[in-house]
């Protein structure tokens, strides 16, 4: 079309249309640019408050469309427990995802938000999600490659929900079971902590071979950023108190605790978090030397450091005590995104003034940001900011729920068989006149999955999709076996009802953090009568639900088998597919497991050591009882000798173990 107006005055136009055009090009919205290219032309266009709103992870409950684009807020979580409705749908939980990304979106630059979640143990916030056994569980598997998968399964079921960022693994080092989150660690042994690392490939995706070292890696849509925590040294704390100090050397620091947090940066991890507890003395989350000079400058981490929540709040005492210091010695310790989560407008408002008077520089907030962005653009959040229903189906999808089964299979450790060697109870007979199923843990799914279950503590009850134990026998056992539960049964009606043999399923009551703590270690009453009840008119297996070891050396002799079942998530069957013989035993002991508490701690290595079951104890139903005390001494043996010899006294280990099993066979 020919121009009416005058040739000067179209060519006026021609190129305010051209600089129109080149002002809608900004290179950090181009996914062909180079990453630190996009991160700088963003970084170089922020204001102050965009830079501070980015460093803000503020709980769902407090946000809203209008408060992320106000306050520029650069992640959303929810705490344990925190959902949009009870019963909450994958849909329910996209939708409150996108309406907080939209606000994001809003605002001047659509810098997207990062919304985070505790996926411990699978998607354990949300109803209907695969539940995975915890960690102490998957350690007794010592199966990297199956809980890589889980970390997949893990991923899928977060994205179902439009989330995009797990507060997992946790790869803290439990060296004392007396601790409230001992469940969450995979060992007290770093080198197999070490190797259930391989989570986090599972959640983000392979690092490609070329990828420089420290840089996050998140692979696509169907993969969450990880979160490798708590750093460090949270599983060290003295006499196992939550959030205390961890009393110990730099070497025993660096060569017990540290080591997973290496493989983790490798493995290209997205982010880390502080740890609660101190190290001598030194609050982590206000830890300058390890946050900053070792984690970013030694290890070349790239990714960004998150707080725990409220973490920055208790580097005071009491909590709070002195909210601006707080915000100053943990920024300048090197955290970058802090979990606030409530009061986002108290540390806006320090973190801004403390800036404006130079007291946190802005060099230091410049490197927490570019830290956050680098995640965001690796994950893709710029090209695909907004949720959708294509995850949906993989919620508690059947395949999940087998890969839970077969992981609850491979986490059981069988401690003993038999009073005698000739009196072998396991495997148990499918076909029976009638059985006995007792205990508060048999038919109880809340208690079954443990603490971070629907609640942040867990819950007693069935709450979520799953099978319980007891359901899990009635569907295994022959059609014409009658099973009969009874949940704390006196010794008149077990002898007057002729049962073959009894399944007691007892152990601890759901607990989370500091709520966990416990001194004593003992099994909770009706637990102890029960199995005495049980257990001493009937031959009887006891199955034990719990986070760690507990006491129960008292109780031993009057057992016909004993099964450590750890937290075993939702899918009960993989305990009854064992006990009756379809697959065997095959779990170690990732843990210690200890007489009495006085002993505590006890790892492996240590020199008094002299537990009821060792370190990496576990029989198989193969194995002739006979050979349990030979194995155990055998195993603490090896224990002192690694003290002063570790690599070959783990060698002479191993193969002295594998011999004495081989012809106890």
């Amino acid at each position: 079309m020919a121009c009416s107006f005058g040739p000067w005055l179209c060519i006026l136009l021609l190129l305010c249309c051209i600089l129109n055009g080149e002002a809608d090009y900004v290179k950090y919205k181009d996914p062909k640019q180079p990453l630190n290219t996009r991160i700088e032309d963003l970084l170089g266009q922020m204001t102050l408050a965009e830079k501070i709103g980015q460093m803000a992870q503020i709980e769902r409950k407090v946000a809203s469309a209008e408060v992320m684009k106000d306050y520029f807020i650069g992640s959303v979580l929810s705490g344990g427990g925190s959902v949009p409705r009870p019963q909450a749908t994958a849909e329910d939980w996209v939708n409150m995802v996108n309406e907080f990304q939209k606000g994001s979106l809003s605002t001047r630059l659509g810098i997207p938000m990062i919304y985070g979640i505790d996926a411990v143990h699978g998607n354990n916030n949300v109803y209907k999600a695969t539940i995975f056994p915890h960690n102490i569980g998957l350690g007794a598997t010592r199966d990297s490659e199956l809980v890589k998968k889980i970390g997949a399964a893990t991923a899928l079921e977060v994205r179902a929900t439009g989330i995009q960022y797990a507060f997992a693994p946790c790869i803290a080092v439990c060296r004392d079971p007396r601790w409230g989150r001992c469940y969450e660690s995979y060992s007290e042994d770093h080198t197999i902590v070490q190797q259930m690392t391989e989570l986090i490939p599972g959640l983000q995706g392979d690092i490609p071979a070329n990828s420089p070292n420290g840089v996050p890696y998140v692979a696509g849509n169907d993969k969450v950023a990880a979160c490798a925590k708590h750093f460090v040294g949270d599983g060290g704390t003295h006499d196992g108190i939550n959030e205390n100090n961890t009393i110990i050397d730099q070497h025993g620091l660096f060569s017990i605790h540290m080591p997973a947090f290496h493989n983790s940066i490798i493995k290209g991890v997205s982010t880390v978090m502080v740890s609660y507890s101190s190290w001598n003395g030194i609050k982590m989350h206000a830890n300058h030397d390890l946050i900053t000079g070792y984690l970013k400058n030694k290890l070349h981490f790239r990714g960004f450091v998150i707080s725990d929540w409220q973490g920055i709040d208790r580097i005071t005492s009491p909590p709070g005590a002195n909210y601006t210091y707080s915000v100053q010695a943990g920024v300048n310790a090197g955290i970058d995104m802090v979990m606030i989560p409530n009061d986002y407008k108290e540390f806006i408002n320090d973190l801004t003034s403390l800036v404006e008077k130079n007291i946190v520089p802005m060099s230091r907030i410049d490197d927490a940001v570019r830290r956050i962005l680098r995640v965001k653009f690796v994950m893709g959040l710029f090209e695909n900011p907004m949720a959708d229903l294509t995850f949906a189906d993989q919620l508690g999808k059947q395949e999940h729920r087998e890969l839970a089964r077969e992981a609850v299979r491979k986490s059981l450790v069988l401690l003993k068989n038999g009073k005698s060697p000739k009196e072998k109870l396991l495997p148990l007979p499918k076909k029976n006149a009638k059985i006995l199923v007792a205990g508060s843990h048999a038919n109880n799914l809340g208690l079954q999955c443990g603490g971070w279950t629907i609640e942040w503590y867990g819950a007693s009850g069935n709450n979520t999709d799953g099978t319980t134990i007891l359901q899990a026998i009635q569907s295994t056992v022959d059609p014409s076996t009658e099973v009969i539960y009874s949940e704390n049964p006196d010794t008149n009606f077990i002898k007057n009802n002729g049962f073959s043999h009894a399944i007691v399923v007892v152990g601890e009551p759901p607990y989370a953090e500091t709520f966990g703590d416990n001194s004593n270690l003992t099994l909770p009453e009706p637990a102890p009568s029960t199995v005495q009840n049980v257990c001493g008119s009937v031959k009887c297996v006891v199955i034990i639900i719990s986070g760690r070891p507990l006491d129960i050396q008292s109780s031993v002799s009057s057992m016909d088998a004993l099964v450590a079942a750890w937290l075993p998530g939702s899918e009960g069957q993989g305990i009854a597919d064992v006990i009756f013989g379809d697959y065997d035993f095959t779990g170690k002991l990732s843990r210690t497991w200890f007489k009495s508490v006085d002993q505590l701690p006890m790892n492996f290595g240590d020199e008094h050591y002299d537990p009821l079951y060792p370190f990496g104890f576990g029989l198989t139903m193969r194995t002739s009882n006979e050979t349990n005390l030979i194995v155990a001494r055998s195993i603490s043996a090896a224990g002192l000798v690694r003290k002063g010899a570790n690599g070959m006294a783990s060698l002479i280990f191993s193969l002295l173990v594998t011999l004495i099993l081989h012809k106890a066979r």
